[in-house]
């Protein structure tokens, strides 16, 4: 008799899902099932409204990830338009996504998964936390704190307020950079970067001793990887194919380098390139979506291979694992040596964790070199025009990876189709096979009979899902807050044991 162990609700994340491992007969661990229960349908909704007005809508599906949508579905908006934006405006859409990712990473890193790194597995779940973490290292978590803010003030200061804000549109942005603004993002940049030369030497020495084992064993398989590069293969988090004027060197600004047009790159494993050059219109050329019936996260998958050989992932390790270098010089040197610590395409999820702080870097720099260029200041930041085309598809990488945004509308600019491929949902395969690889390295093998599930499994596996920090609200369109069960069932579907906790 078969048996499945379900984890449910999954803690320390963002939306509501479980975790379910299936045994067969013997006992043998064969299967593992990351399953998102909760379904809003954000897609289903926007049809019928403006599609200028798909900016502000789009942003409310996750206080997370506003800014995400907010760009792509400005930029889908400016397609639609058939306009090129000013180049005051490009620059400062920039900025606000350097902000973006370089606060979302600092969430992941600091509130989320350092307190596993730092108190340990097997610590007290009640305490490992980010209050746990203030207890036990203030300093630290403190600085934490601080950087996330200051990529939350810059969002503010651009955009009027933190999350939701509507200040990309279709055409460009709503105001140029306040000179006051600048000066205060440039008085704080050397605190942010001590911040971030602070975790990384923490972290590479515990990977250089505690954390070898989890860097060995979650999810650590071959796939492809997935993410945008600049024209010369550059780090970039903006642009699509043949993209606009202010990309330069690590996307942080200047005129575009000659020799190609960018766009999405997917390479394998052992480091070849299976496609580049890809242009976000022809998304559904190379992209394909799966459902299954026990879950409300789609499954997109790489269609040369099919499902669900067509695994891919997106995100920060998949763009410093498709890009040929970043382009600034502290970004650069971090970027060697995470390939020498993990091979010059890294397969460990794990090393997620290690390539977030390395774009914080990436992004600190990018942000440095942003504000030497005077065009920020430019009041001139907005083209504007009446629709000129009835579909179009945006792209740009949020923090958890690529983002599409692909809209059909009427002749009086109504949308008739909404189609969003979110990071998450693309990492969703890599997902599964992380948690199945996490059980089989942790559970004994076959499953003793009547297995009680021990807290440190428990974490590990969510923290296996924590690698790719997923946002299951932008995702599944799904509301609630991130529990976790896990569940041991039989192979008849009775349940065996169980364990459940709140976030």
């Amino acid at each position: 008799m078969s048996r499945t162990v379900v984890i449910d609700p999954v803690t320390r994340l963002e939306g509501h899902a479980r975790i379910t491992l299936q045994l067969d007969a013997d006992g043998h661990l064969v299967e593992a099932r990351f399953h998102v229960v909760e379904y809003r349908g954000f897609e289903k909704f926007c049809e019928g409204r403006p599609f200028t007005e798909m900016a502000a809508i789009t942003a409310r599906i996750c206080g997370i990830c506003p800014v995400s949508h907010l760009l792509a579905a400005a930029k889908t908006g400016d397609k639609l338009l058939a306009v090129r934006i000013p180049p005051a405006a490009a620059k400062l859409r920039r900025l606000l996504n350097l902000a973006q990712i370089s606060q979302s990473h600092a969430l992941s890193f600091f509130h989320l998964s350092s307190p596993d790194f730092l108190l340990g597995w097997d610590s007290d779940p009640a305490k490992r936390n980010l209050f746990g973490l203030m207890a036990t290292d203030p300093d630290l978590a403190r600085a934490g704190i601080r950087l996330r803010q200051f990529g939350q003030q810059i969002i503010e200061l651009l955009g009027g307020r933190k999350i939701h804000s509507t200040w990309a549109v279709p055409g460009g942005v709503r105001s140029p950079l306040a000179p006051a603004a600048k000066i205060w993002i440039q008085e704080r940049l050397p605190e942010a970067k001590a911040t971030v030369s602070l975790a990384l030497g923490i972290y590479k020495r515990l990977l250089d001793g505690p954390l070898q084992r989890e860097q060995r064993s979650f999810g650590n398989f071959p796939s492809l990887f997935m993410g945008l590069v600049g024209p010369e293969g550059h780090w970039e988090h903006l642009e699509g194919w043949d993209g606009g004027e202010a990309r330069g060197p690590g996307g942080a600004g200047g005129s575009g380098a000659a020799g190609g047009h960018g766009g999405l790159r997917i390479r394998a494993a052992d480091g070849s390139l299976v496609a580049d050059g890809l242009r976000e219109d022809d998304y559904a050329s190379f992209l394909a979506e799966a459902v299954e019936p026990w879950s409300y996260l789609k499954f997109p998958y790489y269609r040369s291979l099919g499902y669900p050989e067509g695994i891919y992932r997106v995100g920060p390790l998949a763009r410093l694992n498709v890009c040929d270098r970043i382009g600034s010089p502290w970004a650069d040197a971090e970027l060697v040596e995470l390939r020498q610590r993990c091979g010059p395409v890294a397969t460990s999820s794990f090393a997620y964790h290690h390539a977030r702080l390395v774009e914080i870097v990436a992004c600190l720099e990018g942000i440095e070199l942003l504000l030497q260029d005077p065009e920020l200041e430019d009041p001139h930041v907005r083209a504007r025009a009446s629709l000129n085309r009835r579909e179009a598809v945006g792209v740009s990488e949020a923090p958890r990876g690529t983002l599409f945004h692909h809209y059909r509308v009427d002749d009086n600019g109504l949308i008739t189709r909404v189609n969003l491929i979110i990071a998450t949902g693309q990492n969703n395969l890599a997902m599964n096979r992380t948690v199945l690889q996490i059980a089989r390295e942790f559970i004994p093998d076959p499953v003793p009979a009547g297995m009680e599930i021990p807290e440190p499994l428990l974490n590990r596996l969510e923290a296996g899902i924590r690698c790719f920090d997923p946002c299951l609200s932008c995702s599944t369109h799904a509301a609630g807050s991130m529990p976790l069960d896990l569940e041991l069932l039989a192979a008849d579907g009775t349940l065996l044991a169980q364990r459940r906790r709140g976030a």
